[in-house]
């Protein structure tokens, strides 16, 4: 009988260790305030380097980051999806908001830059590479040479890398040839990834989407004025409820230490000025 106390002294012991732990634990989480930020697939590396950074020095907040085609994203917030920041390859997806009056107009700035680049993949196994591993492709132009089956581009209507390479190419002349040979991808990382598998011959993505990847090589660069500035604004969704908290992230975003982050992974940031 006393064993038996004792057993369930122990088991009572326990349980209440246990549950005090996780209370502890379920106190230590909510002490940490939370914001979401949706960014632009292209930014998915980096933003890892920069969500390290910040909460260093924040240790009490947590960043989370969903990305995805800035069109998409986009979408998300106007059908009301939890978010507090927003960073989008284009000016076009955050006009397009602040049009709807769903992000605040006086925290939205321009904060990096970035160019188009024309990649084939690494390797001798597709025909539009040589032998030697060096890419035969070494222009837009050659996009019309018949090894050339297939070209990795983001769609058109949501992904900025879509849109900027349908006006890279109108501007060379060659985007009936490009369009007939298009892979539509829902966003510029999916691209990249067709290129180094050799799924597609050539795809057309971000200077520092080609930087990331070890498989591609970059054959050629938009030609100058061929397109617009790529240029990534950032802004806080008027949904935000830890505008405090949000405010200081994108302020981060501006430090040099983020600069420094973003300029390894072949960003231009820009400087923190009123549009």
């Amino acid at each position: 009988m006393k064993k038996t106390a004792f057993v369930f002294s122990l088991i009572f012991v326990a349980c209440f260790l246990s549950e005090f732990f996780l209370s502890s634990c379920s106190k230590k989480n909510s002490d940490k305030t939370e914001i979401t930020v949706l960014a632009a697939a292209s930014l998915t590396d980096v933003c890892g380097r920069i969500k390290t950074a910040y909460e260093k020095r924040n240790p009490n907040v947590n960043v989370l980051f969903s990305f995805g085609g800035s069109g998409a994203l986009q979408a998300q917030i106007e059908e009301g999806a939890p978010c507090d920041v927003f960073i989008s390859a284009a000016k076009k997806q955050m006009n397009a908001l602040l049009e709807k009056d769903l992000v605040d107009k006086d925290s939205v700035y321009d904060l990096l830059k970035n160019r188009l680049v024309l990649i084939v993949p690494k390797n001798d196994k597709n025909k539009a590479v040589s032998d030697k591993g060096g890419a035969a492709v070494s222009s837009f132009y050659d996009l019309a040479l018949p090894e050339v089956k297939l070209i990795a581009v983001g769609e058109i209507k949501s992904v900025p890398a879509g849109q900027y390479a349908k006006t890279v190419c109108e501007s060379l002349g060659i985007w009936e040839t490009v369009q007939a040979k298009a892979n539509y991808a829902s966003d510029v990382r999916t691209a990249l990834v067709w290129v180094e598998e050799g799924v597609c011959d050539a795809g057309i993505v971000y200077a520092s989407d080609a930087a990331f990847s070890e498989k591609v090589s970059v054959a050629a660069s938009s030609p100058e004025g061929s397109c617009p500035p790529v240029i990534y604004p950032v802004g806080i969704v008027k949904s935000c409820k830890n505008k405090g908290v949000a405010k200081s992230f994108v302020d981060f975003l501006y430090s040099g230490e983020s600069a420094a982050i973003f300029r390894d992974a072949c960003f231009v940031p820009l400087e923190k000025e009123y549009n």
